[in-house]
């Protein structure tokens, strides 16, 4: 391979739990999916999902007041310091037991993180250049239950957290004589939120079962004493003194501890201590009603309290006056995640049962992003011809468009009642072909987003179920030739049956194999067909001979993982497992291979060679991870992991159903079984997805990381490369580039051209490096801003050397359909500013005839805005009859 392939992407699942968090500016949306953590950015209406990944699912994430770092936290307590500006992990820290909740101080300098009943105070990574690992400066002991919450007061002096017991307590983050802690009672439930009111003491407590509590202190912020250290009664130390003192501290170090009684401190000096007074209790809940209360958040600023329901139910109420602002109901599922951005304009809602992600605009009461991925496993997935859009099936019935440049799903079609098994776009690229369980295909309309039955099934096929007689066993799989009327059959009889469309479905030729076929696909060109058996195999034929070119025995490649239920060791269990997934890349060098494991195998067929294994997941969350089960959880009555240790708490058992394999639908909670369940490479050739357990992932060539030369020589440098540049000398400078092939070069050369030199150039190039140039334009006009610069170079490549491509339109249709996603994607945004603008025109000009304003030659500007239309109609013509 000439590339190496990376993780780029996670769709199809938006969010799954833990709490929501919006960046400094408001206008992006951080959710933990999985054991991942994905970044939607509203204004933009794009998706990315950082790459790194914890050992288990993410349970909090906490971000630092200036968006800079943000600390990620799993179900164990296995926390990791992420940049969010270079996206890379900067420390990994263990806080032994399941972390609550974590929040940052507004200053920055410290941070809180409650497991079980406790509080702990770090010291947050300095901004030297020495790195600071996290530091513990203080332990608040006071709560006798597990802890829920935690909010800070503004200047960062003091810090409050709400506990399972009913019970909130107030804790001061430095050593101040009145306020050392407090304890509030006054609930009759789980505390779900606390909140301090903008630059005060005072108080909001909201409990699981609907009831508000407010609190108001006798003492202001600015009323704080700062105690004396009895030791050393000498002056106050000042903030350098202090920063110095924590730099001096070490990871691990005992810190100090406080106890918190019920009772409030008492200072033998007699300092006034801080004191809170119950001033009123409101409640949520109608009479007669009982919803519980699942999340909450305050808006400081403008005194918003935004309260999520187990209904889907939420509220906005103004404090302290408690006045209901708004009222609405968004999903039928319980709301497990509520955030409100910097501005209060916005508020993001996380269903984690459903899947699902909202923002709402509660002013203007509409939806700035609604998205949900299936909640249920995917089973299938099909790119476009050109590689935009993306549409997958899963278990849920439902049929999911997305989009590959934003990553988000732009349509939904739930019209199936049962788990949909394949789906396919036609050669077109505007019909989506799905079909279903429920005995029913279906086609859908991309431009009318309108679904329609398809009479003549004779055409498609669907999964395990087929009209044609033949077979002595099941059919699993299924798949047309893309070149001749040829439809291929995998059956569990071992044959491979090739049928002719054309000649009454007659059988055309019988392969015979060595185990049950699984799966069958043929190479892009039609000229080769692999098939996937029982034994863990993969066969090659040529369907014209129907003779069998070579095999890869690749059983020992998927590795496969020992569930915890599993009474047999992974080795035994590996030898009835096999790959149900294939998949040829768009050249039809390399296969993609997956099935019941985490690794996704890639191999030269030519060779027959493994190239790579890719680990689509580290998440121990899910079964069959690991070749070994842990023997800390097995007792001589047999495994812990056989308890149902949840059945008692209302969340349902751990233990999945006998037999289940595609998701428990019943309410239970269990540990899915990490697979692929299918696999696609990108038209063009620059990525491939896999639907598995975790979500769709998409990995893509990284190019940039990798350095390969061609046809290098002593003479091929960056400085001979400048030289050729100074010298005018255009075309040799290409070549050496190119040869050279480092990507910033070669496209300091291609922009150093003149405009007016680009014919001569193209028409001088040798054939060799045609295709190549024609490839790195097609990846440079994805992202540049140099539209008509680049679609330049691309019209004379293909005016000047169209007959010699067309001779090799097999090897370089993955660059051809790159070059088509490219041009199509600025072709949509360009035509989008154009009506934009256009409807803006009118509205200005509607607008000055209703003032009265005369327009100087008003007659002629009819004419020139039909002579722009027509050019700019021109123009979007002229680019689609570039290819």
């Amino acid at each position: 391979m000439k590339f190496a392939y990376r993780f780029s992407n996670l769709l199809g699942a938006v969010y799954r739990q833990g709490n929501l968090s919006f960046s400094k500016d408001g206008n992006a949306v951080i959710s933990p999916v999985g054991n991942r953590v994905s970044v939607f950015d509203l204004k933009n209406n794009t998706s990315e999902t950082l790459p790194i990944s914890t050992t288990k699912n993410i349970t909090c994430v906490g971000v630092s007041p200036d968006g800079s770092l943000a600390i990620v936290v799993d179900e164990d307590g296995a926390a990791l310091l992420v940049s969010l500006i270079t996206r890379a992990v900067l420390h990994h820290f263990h806080f032994h037991k399941p972390v609550s909740s974590i929040r940052f101080s507004p200053d920055g300098r410290k941070f809180v993180v409650t497991k079980e009943n406790v509080a702990l105070l770090y010291h947050a990574p300095g901004k030297q250049r020495e790195f600071n690992a996290f530091v513990l400066d203080k332990s608040y002991y006071g709560p006798y239950d597990e802890t829920t919450c935690i909010d800070w007061t503004d200047d960062s002096k003091c810090f409050v957290v709400g506990s399972k017991d009913m019970s909130t307590w107030v804790f001061g983050a430095e050593r101040w004589a009145n306020l050392i802690y407090y304890s509030l009672g006054g609930h009759k439930d789980i505390i779900v939120g606390c909140f301090f009111e903008k630059d005060s003491l005072d108080l909001y407590t909201v409990s699981q079962d609907g009831a508000l509590c407010v609190w108001e202190s006798d003492t202001e912020l600015d009323g704080l004493v700062l105690k004396k250290s009895s030791a050393n009664p000498g002056p106050r130390r000042q903030e350098g003194d202090e920063e110095e003192e924590d730099e001096d501290r070490v990871e691990g170090e005992e810190a100090e501890v406080i106890r918190g009684k019920t009772e409030p401190p008492k200072d033998k000096k007699q300092v006034k201590n801080v004191r809170y007074k119950h001033r009123s209790k409101h409640f949520f809940n109608k009479e007669g009603e009982f919803n519980n209360l699942t999340a909450a958040a305050y808006h400081k600023p403008t005194h918003i309290l935004v309260t999520g329901f187990a209904s889907g139910i939420f509220h906005l109420h103004e404090l302290p006056e408690f006045n209901l602002i708004h009222s609405l109901s968004i999903s039928d599922q319980r709301i497990a995640s509520v955030a409100v951005n910097s501005s209060g304009d916005w508020i993001a809602f996380g269903c984690s049962r459903m899947g699902q992600l909202l923002v709402w605009e509660w002013q203007s009461e509409s939806y700035v992003f609604k998205q949900q991925g299936h909640f249920n496993n995917m089973a299938s997935l099909a790119y476009s011809p050109d590689g935009q859009y993306v549409v997958t099936g899963g278990d849920d019935g439902k049929v999911k468009v997305w989009n590959t440049n934003s990553g988000l799903c732009f349509v939904t079609f739930t019209e199936h009642t049962s788990s949909v098994t394949n789906v396919t776009f036609t050669s077109s690229g505007f019909v989506i072909v799905s079909a279903s369980l429920d005995g029913t295909v279906r086609a859908y309309d991309l431009h009318r987003w309108a679904p329609r039955f398809l009479r003549d099934l004779s055409l498609v096929h669907a999964d395990g179920q087929t009209v044609l007689g033949g077979h002595e066993g099941p059919v699993s799989s299924l798949c047309f030739s893309p070149v001749q009327s040829i439809l291929a059959s995998a059956s569990w009889d071992r044959t491979i049956r090739l049928w002719d469309m054309l000649d009454s479905w007659q059988v055309k030729e019988t392969l015979l194999l060595t185990s049950d076929g699984l799966c069958v696909t043929y190479r892009p060109d039609g000229q080769e067909l692999a098939v996937a058996t029982l034994n863990g195999e993969i066969s090659f034929w040529n369907p014209q001979t129907a003779a069998q070119t070579g095999s890869i025995t690749g059983r020992h490649d998927l590795e496969t993982g020992r569930k915890e239920t599993d009474k047999i060791t992974a080795k035994q269990s590996a030898k009835g497992k096999s790959f149900t997934a294939l998949c040829y890349s768009a050249d039809g060098e390399s296969i993609l291979a997956g099935g019941h494991s985490k690794f996704v195998c890639i191999y030269n067929v030519k060779e027959q060679m493994l190239l790579k294994k890719f680990e689509i997941s580290c998440n121990l969350s899910f079964d069959a991870m690991e070749q070994f089960l842990d023997r800390r959880k097995m007792t001589e009555f047999g495994s812990l992991a056989l308890v149902d240790e949840g059945a008692g708490d209302g969340d349902g058992v751990d233990i999945s159903l006998p037999g289940v394999r595609r998701g428990d639908m019943s309410s239970r909670h269990f540990k899915p079984e990490i697979r692929v369940s299918s696999l696609r490479f990108s038209p063009t050739g620059r990525s491939w997805a896999a639907t598995t357990t975790e979500g769709l992932l998409v990995y893509s060539l990284d190019g940039s990381l990798v350095f390969d030369p061609y046809d290098l020589d002593l003479d091929v440098t960056p400085a001979s490369i400048r030289k050729q540049l100074r010298l005018q000398d255009w075309a040799s400078a290409i070549v050496l580039a190119f040869r050279l092939n480092e990507n910033a070069l070669k496209q300091e050369v291609l922009e150093a051209v003149p405009h007016e030199q680009i014919p001569v150039v193209c028409g001088s190039l040798p054939d060799v490096y045609v295709e190549k140039l024609l490839g790195f334009v097609a990846t440079c006009l994805e992202k540049s801003s140099h539209l008509q610069f680049y679609m330049t170079w691309a019209q004379n490549l293909l005016m000047l050397h169209g007959q010699k491509l067309k001779n090799r339109s097999a090897s370089i249709l993955p660059t051809l359909q790159s070059l088509q996603k490219s041009i199509q994607r600025h072709s949509d945004s360009l035509s989008k500013l154009c009506d934009f603008n256009m409807y803006n025109i009118r509205y200005a000009a509607a607008l000055s005839k209703q003032k009265g304003i005369k327009r100087p030659m008003e007659e002629e500007e009819e004419p020139d805005e039909m002579m722009s239309e027509e050019m700019s109609e021109a123009s979007l013509e002229e680019s689609d009859m570039m290819l």
